[in-house]
């Protein structure tokens, strides 16, 4: 039978595929010659399930049926096996979920009737993103989140960690700090401030930011009441593959059932087991809401969390020692970060490098009280004490999936760090449970990925949309005093990638026109493209170092996402006077940026947002590792 050609025919047929699937139990789409679909077959003979065959070869239409499946399943091949209207897949797929004792569930759910169409597990960015999506496409949805205490005994509201306690109250903390430099530069331009120190009060900053961020809990309750999510407060646990079990802070228990499920669980500060590190340490999860200021500060780790946090500390004008195992943001491009770095020591921030801590003992309750840290050097067996007022840990994150009941479920962690293996369409290896956001292994922990990635799968699972989630080239920013935004590889992963010989790096030192009065940083801002000779000088990576990176940095992700090369950035002409600026001659970036160096590139700024930066202009707020 010839191709369908008319959208009546079209929908005829996909109204009988969906019947078919709707009615039996088990439904196999084959080829009557298919070896991989004769073991399938045979699988089910032995489990002596009866299993509807459609053999797609002998039916005249059988290409336009091959056609619309892989418009509703996004699978090519055959067998295209289906189990109580769930989606198995492959040959492959179907012999694993029989080994993992998945299909045999399956099979049992013949004339299950499901409470919820979708139940999302988590009520962060992708969460949120998510549910509100798949209740827009008249889908019964309900979204469960439980903030589990922390040893300090601080929760929040609906959000995540994004909003609660991660990149919005620290974006606005940073803001704090940057104008507390703006102040000290004013007087440069001609305010006639009073000479003495400007005071910051911590507790005044603390509530305007948290009364901002109630607001935000209350909006988000407010959209899922809107679009009709069922939201609750309450702790999921699975019992069974498509049961959960819902605890809420007073003990009480329901049970709920759905269709599918999506697990959007985020993750939470780790700790390092040492002595007194929960009883007398903080997280970031407690610094947001600390009723006093932290005073004399030791920040544990060089993540993300731990340079922003105190680098902002610093800014308010705290005495601040940031402690460092072994290098600086981890799997960023290590020139850049040791730059950032090295801005922070310049700036009153100290490093003890190649030390850890072994004890943390408390000397003075108080708030802040006293505390004394003991660490070992990482070289040698020489051990170090210091005394702070707060001790602020920020070694990395763990995955929310250890307490979930996943196992009760069958979907498979990786048992080193609890994150969840998924294909391309964040689908788990139990067909009907999927994953978002932070906990999935290998892919971006950011806050604007998993809006992303959460919006782009309830529309593949009750739209019929086919794209995926591009986890390339995804742009973000570190909130350093001196911020560093980047997109793309680091030079490290470049030259692991493409070997050395295939590279070119354009490198840019530059003093920012807003700098020169107060005669700051001169010469500390710093640029650098990584571009591939093979592909006619693609630029696979973009790092900056300075004022408002992350609004320079969105540019490059559309830029990136559209093939740029380093030819069409000579040929951009640049918005004068600013740091975003196209490559000019040596004296013209003299001239632009009132260097001492003149640098051999600059950059242009192209607006758009393919993933956004999260949080700048405009704000996007939700759960992300920050």
């Amino acid at each position: 039978m010839p191709p369908i050609d008319n959208d009546t025919g079209r929908n005829q047929l996909k109204s009988r595929i969906q019947e078919l699937i709707d009615s039996n139990q088990v439904l196999v789409f084959s080829k009557s010659y298919c070896p991989f679909c004769v073991k399938v077959k045979d699988l089910f003979k032995e489990l002596n399930v009866n299993c509807n065959v459609v053999e797609l070869d002998l039916i005249d239409d059988g290409s336009n049926y091959q056609e619309l499946l892989l418009e509703m399943t996004r699978q090519k091949t055959v067998p295209n096996v289906f189990v109580n209207k769930t989606h198995i897949g492959g040959c492959d797929k179907t012999m694993q979920a029989h080994k993992d004792g998945i299909l045999q569930k399956l099979l049992c759910r013949e004339n299950e009737v499901y409470e919820y169409d979708l139940i999302v597990i988590g009520g962060g960015s992708g969460g949120l993103a998510c549910s509100k999506e798949a209740a827009m496409l008249g889908k019964k949805v309900m979204v469960l989140d439980y903030v589990v205490p922390t040893p300090k005994g601080n929760t929040w509201g609906l959000g995540g960690t994004c909003v609660n306690v991660g990149c919005i109250p620290k974006k606005l903390m940073h803001q704090t700090a940057l104008l507390g430099t703006s102040m000290q530069d004013a007087r440069k331009f001609g305010w006639e401030l009073p000479e003495e120190t400007v005071k910051h009060n911590w507790e005044m900053m603390k509530t305007a930011v948290n009364n901002y961020i109630g607001s935000l809990n209350w909006g988000y309750r407010v959209a899922l009441r809107d679009k009709n999510v069922n939201y609750v407060n309450s702790y999921a646990e699975f019992i069974e593959p498509h049961k959960i079990k819902a605890t809420n802070k007073r003990g009480k228990e329901t049970f709920h059932t759905a269709a599918k499920f999506i697990l959007a669980t985020g993750e939470r500060p780790r700790y390092m087991g040492i002595p007194g590190d929960k009883e007398y340490c903080i997280t970031s999860d407690d610094l947001f809401s600390l009723p006093h200021c932290p005073g004399k500060t030791l920040v544990i780790g060089a993540s993300y969390v731990a340079l922003e946090c105190g680098g902002f500390l610093a800014g308010l004008g705290l005495d601040v020692t940031v402690m460092v195992r072994s290098i600086l943001l981890r799997g960023f491009d290590q020139d850049m970060a040791n730059r950032a770095g090295e801005h922070m020591e310049e700036h009153g921030v100290k490093f003890l490098r190649k030390y850890v801590p072994v004890k943390v003992e408390e000397l003075e309750a108080g708030t802040p009280g006293r505390l004394k840290v003991t660490a070992k050097s990482t070289e040698s067996d020489e051990t170090i004490e210091g005394e702070y007022n707060t001790v602020l840990i920020a070694v990395g994150r763990d995955a929310c999936t250890g307490k979930i009941g996943l196992d009760q479920a069958g979907v498979k962690v990786n048992p080193k760090n609890g994150k969840v293996p998924v294909n391309d369409e964040e689908q788990t290896n139990v067909p009907h449970i999927y994953a978002i956001g932070d906990i999935l292994e290998g892919k971006w922990e950011l806050t604007p990925v998993a809006i992303q990635a959460g919006k782009l799968l309830a529309r593949r699972l009750y739209a019929g949309a086919s794209l995926k989630c591009d986890y390339v080239n995804v742009p973000t920013t570190v909130f350093t005093p001196l911020e560093y935004g980047a997109c793309g590889h680091s030079e490290e992963k470049a030259i692991e990638l493409y070997g050395q010989d295939n590279l070119e790096v354009y490198h840019s030192l530059f003093w920012p026109l807003e700098f020169t009065v107060p005669n700051r940083d001169n010469n500390k801002c710093y640029s650098k493209i990584i571009c591939n000779k093979l592909d006619n000088d693609r630029v696979i990576g973009f790092h900056y170092l300075g004022p408002n990176a992350g609004e320079v940095t969105q540019g490059y992700g559309v830029a990136m996402k559209c093939g740029l090369t380093k030819e069409q950035l000579d040929n951009t002409i640049g918005i004068h006077p600013t740091c975003a600026e196209v490559r000019l001659t040596a004296h013209q970036l003299q001239a632009v940026f009132h260097s001492r160096v003149a640098p051999p590139f600059s950059f242009s700024l192209l607006l758009g947002s393919v993933v956004d930066l999260d949080p700048i202009f405009p704000i996007i707020t939700s759960d992300c590792f920050w």
